[in-house]
């Protein structure tokens, strides 16, 4: 009976990620300005888990979680933007919980973040700084086609 339950216990948490996956995710940062690549912005990242700080293009490794990453990024001379993008939890990892553990795995991940990810490539879209032309901007960056 003692082989048993070692046993149930790991067949409860198979269909768990954060027994599967790693809780950190690394994510490539791009930032764009007037439909030009715009090098040398910086960004922190951030939610429940922790902040990074990147220089776009870059990447960085964030710890996962189940809320939005934001994004604060600014250039002094070319902008600044704040965005946020969600975290998903995978069709199979919920499939996976429901079948294996009754759905016990999605609390455990929820609580880990590891059952989550973030898109692997975020594009912040700058706001140009009042009075900064686009035409100067666009001299240090590079075209994207």
């Amino acid at each position: 009976m003692r082989l048993f339950a070692p046993l149930f216990a790991l067949a409860l948490l198979a269909g768990c990620a954060t027994v599967t996956e790693s809780a950190q995710q690394e994510i490539e940062v791009r930032s764009v300005l007037g439909h030009s690549e715009v090098g040398g912005v910086g960004c922190v990242l951030s939610n429940r888990n922790g902040r990074w700080f990147v220089t776009t293009p870059g990447r960085v490794t964030v710890r996962k979680s189940d809320d939005a990453l934001t994004f604060d990024c600014a250039r002094q001379g070319v902008g600044s933007s704040v965005e946020a993008v969600a975290s998903q939890y995978g069709v199979g990892k919920m499939i996976g919980n429901a079948v294996v553990s009754g759905g016990l795995g999605y609390y455990v991940d929820r609580r880990s973040g590891a059952g989550f990810d973030y898109p692997a490539t975020v594009t912040v879209l700058m706001q140009a700084e009042q009075g900064t032309g686009v035409a100067a901007i666009v001299e240090t960056g590079s075209a994207m086609f």
